[in-house]
């Protein structure tokens, strides 16, 4: 089985008003929005980037809990634990050393001792060593290692927890040896049809698949080989419940996807047509287009739309409406009831692909962007033109490019836009986000 890949995965697991939050934003650097401008990205904390000592890693806040009664409490403490343990590769399990230990988080230690994962175990709220110390001893007895002390809000304690989540990652996490599989996650809404499509490009049953949402039970890496060439496809889970509150559900969908987005390099997203494009399929697409993957939207239950000869137009243009954010993505239509165009999904994976890998020349980007500038002239402000110099190519996956110029504020998104449309006009790099650094460069004749 290939190993997984990409920036490990860490949830952050406990009662209300343990500091979770608190923890949140201070780890992501503050930065309070989950995605930067991109339409359709809902504004509360769900994942956010981290890292320590040159260990990236995502944050996932795996949902707040609204205790209507212990009961309720327990159940949904336990709903979030499944999620951490379903989707984390370490577990933060953070409690409070002012509330003491609570019947609850015994029960929930019990669960993430059985589950096997890693489990860093956080007590917060301990301003003073020398006075909490004996409360935070108590914790031992949850029976899952050793409790660190910490407190979120005055940031102490934070550098040894996060000493023993990262000694938890994969040894080679986020910079593997290269195979030469594709990776691709299939994400979208509960029952547009997920498995169904893998199902199909196996050409076997692999997934258990029913008309109920949410029936499919865990994330499944499934390779497969066509016409030569390895793929893994990562498939998004569905929800373990079908009675859940629409928030939790979204929560759930959310984290599912960051971490099945983390480890692929193309994503397909799976819209049903019947439905059509969602704001839901925006905040999904949104955090592919975050980390830069490749991307395709698959039309499926295209076979139960009613056609004339403008119906396909008309729909990308909704599409493209949505999601205007990524008008790279590649459009496809199929059905995974008949089969009806699905080869064609993998023809479109090479391509993309092999766009999101691809490097230009220095020289011939210095080209296009010298004829650009002859036929645009960049922005002046105050008298003080943009000029710029030099571009390069410094990564792939996505393609990504260093522009180096006069003055960087005179550099606006339009004329970066611009510069973006001249690269496409000549390479194409369908199908992939492209990325743009602007650096300045002081003095330059």
């Amino acid at each position: 089985m290939a190993k997984k890949r990409g920036k490990p995965v860490v949830a952050v697991v406990g009662r209300p008003n343990v500091g979770k939050s608190t923890l949140f934003n201070v780890l992501a650097g503050e930065r309070i929005s989950i995605v930067k401008d991109t339409p359709g990205i809902t504004r509360d904390r769900i994942y956010a980037d981290a890292e320590w000592l040159d260990h990236k890693f995502t944050l996932v806040d795996t949902g707040g809990i609204e205790p209507e009664s212990k009961d309720i409490l327990l159940s949904q403490m336990r709903e979030q634990a499944q999620i951490a343990i379903d989707t984390a590769d370490v577990i933060l399990f953070m409690v409070d050393v002012k509330q003491g230990l609570v019947d609850s988080d015994s029960k929930v230690a019990d669960m993430l001792r059985k589950a096997g994962k890693p489990v860093v175990l956080v007590v917060n709220k301990v301003d003073s060593q020398e006075r909490d110390m004996l409360a935070v001893y108590e914790f031992y007895n949850l029976g899952i290692g050793e409790p660190y002390a910490i407190s979120a809000a005055n940031r102490t304690g934070l550098g040894d927890m996060l000493d023993v989540v990262v000694s938890h990652f994969p040894e080679s996490a986020g910079d593997e040896e290269e195979d030469d599989k594709i990776r691709v996650a299939i994400v979208g809404k509960p029952n547009v049809g997920k498995s169904s499509i893998i199902n199909r490009l196996l050409g076997e049953n692999r997934l258990i698949v029913s008309d109920i949402a949410g029936t499919t039970r865990d994330a499944v890496d499934t390779e497969v080989t066509y016409h030569g060439r390895e793929y893994v496809f990562i498939d998004t889970a569905g929800l373990r419940r079908k009675n859940k509150i629409k928030e939790e559900l979204e929560r759930f969908m959310i984290i599912r996807t960051v971490s099945a987005v983390e480890r692929a390099d193309i994503v397909v997203l799976v819209i049903d047509a019947v439905d059509g494009v969602t704001e839901q399929d925006a905040k999904i697409a949104g955090i592919a287009h975050d980390r830069g993957k490749g991307m395709i939207i698959a039309v499926n239950k295209w076979d139960a739309i009613e056609k004339d000869n403008k119906t396909t137009r008309e729909y990308e243009k909704k599409i493209r409406q949505v999601l205007s954010f990524m008008p790279y993505a590649e459009i496809l239509y199929i059905s995974a009831l008949t089969g009806q165009r699905l080869p064609k999904l993998y023809d479109i994976i090479e391509a993309v692909h092999e766009n999101h890998a691809l490097r230009v020349a220095t020289g011939v980007l210095n080209e296009i962007m010298s004829k650009a500038v002859a036929m645009q002239q960049p922005p002046a402000d105050k008298g003080k033109r943009l000029r710029l110099y030099y571009i390069t190519q410094v990564a792939v996956k996505p393609p990504t490019f260093v522009i180096f110029v006069n003055d960087k504020e005179l550099m606006h998104f339009s004329y970066t836009r611009y510069i973006e449309n001249q690269i496409r006009e000549t390479f194409g790099f369908k199908g992939t986000p492209l990325k743009f650094f602007i650096r300045e460069r002081k003095g330059e004749k």
